[in-house]
């Protein structure tokens, strides 16, 4: 059976949904990016369900283009200009990113807003015990992306311009009501474990939340690693980025050692996995050092776990909306509808235990 690293690894010719005008683009790239008002060449990443991706060749080199799927959205979904704008201000900071050249509103040049920014060569990892991989660069990795997130973490949002980017509180109040209604708007076959979740997740919000820039979406799956070094090069997928409370981030980016094995493409999943033999942490232990560097006590991540796994199975249905929309960033579905339901079944006996722990 084909590994996910194989399935999502490389770049394809776009479907032809997704086909780019490649002469319009270069007229309108002309004046603005030095070498590439001709002669282009556009491949689209394979991996990825949101937003497509493209590799964008010319004369005047090699790029990054990024837009918004064409067709009907969710609202609020797909913020193309918003995630420019993230990547515009990390570009000073210690957080590696691809560095921005251009963001373009205007929908007539190929279909969709767009942005594009440098090619950062180097590898992607889809698979969370990085087969191939020696022991010693799996720990050196998996420190540099503990790091990362802790620096991330820690950075000061108004001193890289990102103060406004959202209202600093109340954020796990407003993310669960956005994520329960996108999953209401994504939903195409009833499931009573997300309706009680829904429902019940709001009763046992935590007591105290802090604010910070945060990514949303932070995983191994959406790091750059150097193409000859173990560490990382450039964080990946800043369309969920905003300001709220670090440890909804950190239980979501720990998904590959709560997530459901799966004998297919969907799952990232650690469990089962020797880990120490593979120079892996455990996750109590990447916890700890997590918050080792943020200077922070170890916390209790029971709701946290509880949601991540809830905003999991909502992110899943919406990709299967969008393959039955035709929508979707990537041609190949490696969900189903039955995943989301063992998702939601995970997550419930996720929030039974936190509120035993209450």
């Amino acid at each position: 059976m084909i590994s996910r690293q194989e399935q999502f690894s490389g770049e394809e010719t776009p479907p032809a949904h997704l086909l780019i005008d490649l002469d319009r683009l270069a007229s309108y790239l002309g004046p603005r990016l030095p070498g590439m008002g001709r002669d282009l060449t556009a491949t689209k990443f394979k991996g990825g369900q949101s937003n497509p991706t493209y590799r964008l060749s010319g004369p005047g080199g090699s790029f990054v283009l990024r837009r918004k799927p064409p067709g009907k959205l969710v609202a609020s979904a797909h913020r193309i200009d918003r995630e420019y704008s993230i990547l515009s201000a990390l570009t000073d900071t210690d957080i590696p990113a691809a560095r921005p050249h251009l963001y373009c509103g205007d929908t007539d040049v190929i279909g969709s807003e767009f942005y594009i920014v440098e090619h950062v060569a180097g590898r992607v990892y889809w698979e969370a015990d990085m087969a191939g991989c020696s022991r010693h660069d799996r720990a050196a990795l998996y420190s540099d992306m503990n790091g990362i997130l802790a620096r991330l973490h820690s950075l000061d949002p108004a001193a890289i311009g990102l103060g406004d980017l959202a209202t600093p509180n109340g954020y796990i109040e407003r993310n669960l009501t956005r994520w329960s209604t996108l999953y209401r708007e994504a939903q195409l076959t009833p499931i009573p474990d997300m309706d009680w979740l829904i429902e019940t997740l709001p009763q046992h919000l935590p007591m105290a939340e802090e604010s910070c820039f945060i990514h949303g979406d932070f995983g191994l799956y959406n790091l750059i690693i150097h193409p000859n070094e173990p560490s990382v090069s450039a964080v990946l997928d800043w369309e969920m980025a905003t300001l709220g409370d670090p440890l909804v981030d950190l239980a979501h980016h720990l998904r590959a050692w709560w997530d459901l094995p799966d004998s297919g493409l969907a799952a990232t999943s650690l469990v089962g996995f020797d880990l120490p033999a593979l120079g892996i942490p455990t996750m109590d232990e990447y916890v700890r050092r997590y918050c080792e560097r943020r200077s922070i006590a170890v916390p209790d991540l029971s709701w946290y776990l509880a949601y991540a796994q809830f905003r999991y199975g909502a992110m899943v249905q919406g990709i299967l909306k969008r393959g039955t929309d035709g929508t979707a960033a990537s041609g190949i579905m490696v969900h189903n509808q039955d995943r989301v339901i063992r998702i939601a079944a995970m997550a419930r006996r996720s929030l039974d235990g936190a509120k035993i722990k209450a």
